[in-house]
């Protein structure tokens, strides 16, 4: 008998660790930069050496603040960091200082889309912390090594509810706070190289049920491709454990890539005593009316606020905003473009044909990109006043600004001779020479073959050598040809 799958509602609750973007660690002056030689970017107070005191870094509270709010967050102003208190081989204090007690940041929820539509995932929190080092296994054949370069680089740990109900949401999930903190410019969310990092809490229930079932915690996954494949797969093991009549054992289980499974790590205990205390190190902290302020004024337009401004008053489709506004780089270089340009229609056209184009081919970001955004408005103003069509505009003159960014548009268009002739006189007289040549395709267009007008369209292009005007050439041929 088959499993009915869709009798079962899947429950997720993500984790999601993100590194902010400070130059130095959460408690003292040491590099928080990734990679580095091992054990460069450290000092007595990384190595939790005896007498060495903790000294708040400001600007990781300002970080997480940004990120509580464009999160819909409501902002503890009275905080303090804990011991967390469990044996890390890669912390050296033997705790890890969190405020998993108090977070800066409570409740609040992202927006997501998928094909059912949209909705909100509720957050639980955003508290920071900070990060252990690395134990590094297969450098020395019979001791475990470990690098302390990361331990103590400033966390912000995003914890949602258990509101995520399929691999797609979990998805969209990530994928929108992926692009939240990269519009803020707190984290990278490169998740290769560990700088965004996600555990999904996994259960599942019959329909109906309020209960949440028992939950399994899936780690190690380095891919919001592969936290969705690790869900799919896990709920289809738990429910096939279920009405295979077995129990369901809470653990923590890893995902392997390779073959799309999950494998189990540990058993967990349904509790933990981590026998959180108030670090008497560090004083707690204040969120005040000029800090919260200051950061609210530093949020840039995020995504959402674009995408309505692109579509209600730029009157762009919702698939143009939505592409444009996926990286902010992209919708920095577009709103340039229309600084300079009314026509903001084929401004998108442009962001999303050839310079969307060049950054595929070229592997490089929009920063990267030669031809300035003025440039890109000039171009798009030789091509509304007919003097080139966007073909050559977007194959020629294009190609030409990358290679010499610092030359206009018409110079270059001038020096390779391909500004249109839009004279109705020239270009009648060029079709009158194509006509006469083609008499008898000219019978067959009167008698019903109409699809020869692109014979005709060619033929006045090659006697023109490219200059007639398209659409002028289209206009006239089809007065004559009647």
């Amino acid at each position: 008998m088959s499993t009915n799958y869709d009798a079962y509602e899947v429950v997720v609750g993500l984790e999601v660790h993100a590194q902010l973007l400070t130059n130095s660690k959460l408690f003292c002056g040491d590099s928080a930069a990734f990679g580095g030689d091992p054990n460069t970017h450290i000092s007595p107070i990384t190595l939790a050496h005896p007498g060495t005191l903790p000294k708040l870094n400001k600007k990781a509270i300002s970080y997480a603040v940004k990120i509580g709010l464009a999160c819909n967050c409501a902002i503890t102003r009275h905080n303090y960091f804990a011991r967390k208190n469990y044996f890390y081989p890669d912390l050296p204090k033997g705790y890890q200082l969190s405020q998993h007690t108090t977070a800066v940041c409570q409740g609040g929820y992202v927006t997501i889309r998928t094909q059912e539509g949209t909705r909100n995932i509720q957050l639980n929190r955003i508290h920071m912390e900070e990060d252990a080092g690395k134990s590094l296994h297969d450098v020395d054949d019979k001791n475990t090594c470990v690098d302390y370069n990361r331990a103590g680089v400033p966390l912000v740990e995003i914890v949602t509810e258990p509101d995520i109900h399929s691999g797609d949401e979990a998805y969209a999930y990530l994928t929108e706070l992926r692009k939240l903190l990269r519009y803020l410019e707190i984290c990278d969310g490169n998740m290769e190289e560990g700088s965004m990092r996600c555990d999904a809490n996994i259960s599942v229930r019959k329909k109906g049920d309020t209960k949440l079932g028992t939950k399994v915690e899936v780690k190690n996954l380095n891919s919001i491709r592969n936290v969705k494949r690790a869900i799919e797969f896990e709920a289809k093991r738990l429910i096939d454990l279920i009405e295979s009549g077995e129990k369901i054992i809470q653990q923590t289980r890893s995902f392997d890539a390779g073959n799309g499974t999950t494998f189990a790590l540990r058993t967990k205990e349904d509790a933990n005593d981590y026998r959180y205390f108030a670090d008497p190190d560090l004083t707690p902290f204040v969120v005040t009316d000029d800090l919260l302020q200051e950061v609210r004024s530093s949020i840039p337009a995020l995504p959402e606020e674009r995408v309505a401004h692109y579509t209600q008053q730029l009157q762009l489709p919702e698939y143009d905003a939505r592409v444009i506004t996926d990286e902010k780089e992209l919708a920095v270089y577009f709103e340039q473009i229309t600084a300079h340009s009314p026509n903001y229609k084929a401004a998108a056209n442009w962001m999303l044909g050839p310079i969307k184009s060049w950054l595929n081919e070229t592997g490089e970001p929009i920063t990267a990109l030669p031809v300035r955004p003025e440039a890109i408005a000039s171009l798009i103003a030789l091509i509304d006043s007919n003097q080139v069509n966007f073909s050559v505009a977007s194959t020629k003159i294009f190609a030409a600004m990358l290679k010499e960014p610092g030359k206009q548009p018409l110079q270059i268009a001038s020096a390779l001779n391909l500004i249109q002739d839009s004279d109705e006189g020239n270009v009648a007289a060029w079709i009158e020479e194509v006509l006469n040549k083609m008499p008898d395709k000219v019978a067959e267009y009167k008698k019903g073959k109409k699809g020869l007008i692109g014979l005709f369209v060619g033929e006045v292009k090659k006697v023109s050598k490219g200059k007639a005007d398209p659409k002028l050439t289209n206009d006239i041929l089809l007065k004559k040809l009647q």
